[in-house]
C-alpha cells in the first residue's frame, strides 16, 4: 500500500539501514520497503520526453556484492587483520571515547571497507574484480553523500596507514606518503584540516588516532 511521506528519514544514522522508502516506478508511489536499499544510481528513460519520467534503477552490482561480505567479515571481527587495525577499529566505534563524536555508519562503512580489500585473508574476497586502468597504481573509489562526512573518512584513511606504516616498515599494503587532490582552491583550503600542524586538524578534532596501548 502507498504512504504518504510524511517522515524521510526512518533510520538511525549511527546503525545499518533496517528498512527504506522505496518507489514503485509503474504505479509512481512511495512505500516502506524492509532492508537496506540496494545500491545504484537512476537513470532517464531511454527516448522519453515527459517531464515526469520516473526513469530506470541501475543497480551497482558490484557494491552490492562487496556489501554483504563486509559486513559477514565485520561480525565475525575482522579475521585477517593487523594488531594497529583492530585497535583502530575498536577505538573508532568505542561507545566512550565516542560520546560527542560518534561516527555514522556510513563512515565505518566505508573505512571498514577499504581495509577489507587491503587487509582480509584472499578467501574473503574470491568472485569480487575490480577492474584497474592498467596504471601503476590501484584506484578504489568510496562514494558518499555530501554531508555524511568524506573528509573525516580521509583523516581515518591517512591515520590508518601511517600508523601501520610505522609499525610495519617493510609492509606494501601500507603507505608512508599521502597525495590529496582537491578540485579548487576553496576545497583545498578546507582539506587543510588533514594536514596535522594544522591547528584544527581533524585527528585531535575527532580523537581518531590516539588508540590504547
Amino acid at each position: 500500500m502507498a504512504e504518504n511521506i510524511d517522515k524521510l528519514i526512518i533510520n538511525s544514522p549511527y546503525h545499518e539501514p533496517e528498512k527504506h522508502w522505496f518507489y514503485e516506478r509503474e504505479k509512481r508511489n512511495f512505500f516502506i520497503k524492509k532492508g537496506r536499499r540496494p545500491a545504484g544510481y537512476v537513470m532517464a528513460t531511454p527516448k522519453s520526453k515527459a517531464f515526469d519520467d520516473p526513469g530506470i534503477f541501475v543497480e551497482i552490482e558490484l557494491v552490492n556484492k562487496i556489501r554483504p561480505r563486509v559486513k559477514a567479515w565485520r561480525e565475525a571481527g575482522y579475521p585477517g587483520i593487523t594488531g594497529i587495525t583492530k585497535r583502530l577499529l575498536a577505538h573508532w566505534q568505542d561507545p566512550e571515547e565516542r560520546k560527542d563524536r560518534r561516527f555514522f555508519f556510513c563512515q565505518i562503512e566505508a573505512i571498514e571497507t577499504l581495509i577489507w580489500l587491503t587487509e582480509a585473508p584472499a578467501a574473503e574476497k574470491v568472485g569480487i574484480d575490480i577492474e584497474g586502468d592498467g596504471g601503476v597504481f590501484q584506484r578504489w573509489c568510496s562514494k558518499m553523500a555530501t554531508g555524511s562526512g568524506k573528509t573525516i573518512i580521509m583523516s581515518m584513511i591517512i591515520a590508518w596507514n601511517f600508523l601501520n606504516k610505522v609499525t610495519h616498515p617493510t609492509d606494501a599494503r601500507f603507505s608512508k606518503y599521502v597525495l590529496v587532490v582537491a578540485p579548487g582552491l576553496t576545497v583545498k583550503s578546507r582539506l587543510q584540516v588533514l594536514h596535522p600542524p594544522n591547528e584544527q586538524n581533524y585527528y585531535e578534532e575527532f580523537n581518531s588516532t590516539t588508540i590504547p596501548s
